[in-house]
């Protein structure tokens, strides 16, 4: 089975991570843990930077740093995944959906302002599968509204908005380091900014928040949001090679779309001209007239030996959410559109030109595409 995703371990990284257990310094503190913050800050071309245990960590990092709690809102869009829920939901705030664009999966500009009320406090955004979100007018909307831009850039490492790195481009940016990502640490993540206060708070938060008077005196609630130094060795190791494992991402979806342009079941993923995606999933839709379904396809491809996934359900259809009373009579037809025909295919960084091939002429086996 070619799977959906397979990491490929950068060069250095059994030398660092020996070299932490070698010396001793395999928990939360060691030279790894800033030399990785630092770096990444270098990478996004940001001022600060400070590691976390996971991305839905670095989410409620986020929230929590910028003040978000109960009785507040924040506005995100209604296809990604639910850590974006549930990180506003831990801090007592409410989710807000917005619906998407209907090419990129992202948060629709043009539907926000609709939705800010005098309890609106962020804008959360997402760059879905590797696709920078248009943040001109989402930067201009949280201008006039005084809101704090938080960007979700799990997905998206490397990826770029008119030039500017994904994750620097609002007041704070998340990342996660999952097994599945471009740069990843197995688990773990990062918030970014170029505000040092909410960066210091960020970092006083996910350590218990110490009292900086006197260690162990806690004059407000924390959280254990540490990274080891193990895993910020294996991310520093990661970091090193993103620009080839970028390119490379890059290289297999131009392999992807040249071999599938024919099929006319099939949306190919587009990039927009402002927009440097990184692909970090090559993410298709059936055509809505398309005689074999999307199931029946994925279905069809796993007895084949190729691996796929569907789209992230939409928030507002989310049983644990709707058990919390929200969303129940909320319909967003362009999120719910994308879900239902939406998936994608082997995209992981280990994955070789032959297997791509081999992808390529399954699918058009299975969609009678010679």
């Amino acid at each position: 089975m070619i799977p959906v995703n397979e990491p490929l371990i950068a060069k250095n990284a059994q030398k660092y991570v020996i070299d932490c257990i070698k010396t001793g310094w395999v928990s939360s503190a060691g030279k790894y843990i800033q030399k990785f913050e630092e770096s990444f800050a270098d990478f996004l071309a940001v001022k600060y930077a400070t590691t976390t245990t996971n991305g839905t960590a670095s989410l409620h990092l986020s929230l929590c740093a910028l003040g978000i709690k109960k009785g507040d809102e924040v506005i995100m869009p209604d296809l990604t995944i639910i850590s974006c829920a549930l990180a506003v939901v831990y801090t007592g705030a409410t989710p807000v959906l917005v619906d998407v664009d209907k090419d990129s999966g992202n948060i629709d500009p043009t539907k926000i302002e609709e939705k800010i009320t005098k309890r609106t406090k962020a804008i959360m955004v997402v760059n879905l599968y590797g696709h920078p979100a248009d943040m001109d007018l989402i930067l201009t909307i949280a201008k006039k509204y005084k809101l704090a831009v938080i960007e979700d850039a799990a997905e998206a490492h490397g990826s770029e908005y008119k030039h500017k790195k994904v994750g620097g481009i609002g007041v704070i940016g998340c990342f996660s380091f999952y097994g599945n990502k471009i740069i990843t640490t197995g688990e773990g993540g990062m918030v970014v900014t170029n505000n040092k206060k909410l960066y210091e708070k960020a970092k006083l938060l996910k350590d218990l928040a110490h009292s900086p008077k006197r260690r162990f005196l806690h004059e407000e609630i924390g959280f254990n949001y540490k990274m080891t130094n193990l895993q910020a060795a294996l991310g520093l190791a990661q970091l090193e090679e993103v620009e080839k494992f970028i390119q490379k991402k890059r290289r297999m979806a131009l392999l992807y779309s040249k071999g599938l342009e024919t099929i006319s079941d099939i949306e190919l993923p587009k990039e927009y001209p402002w927009a440097k995606s990184v692909y970090w999933m090559y993410a298709l839709k059936m055509k809505k007239n398309s005689p074999i379904t999307k199931d029946k396809l994925r279905k069809r491809l796993s007895t084949l030996g190729v691996d796929s996934r569907d789209f992230f359900y939409p928030l507002h259809q989310q049983p644990v959410l709707r058990g919390l009373g929200l969303f129940r009579k909320e319909k967003y037809p362009v999120s719910t559109d994308l879900s239902q025909r939406g998936f994608y295919i082997p995209s992981g960084l280990a994955l070789t030109e032959k297997e791509i091939e081999k992808v390529i002429r399954e699918i058009k086996k299975v969609t009678n595409n010679p």
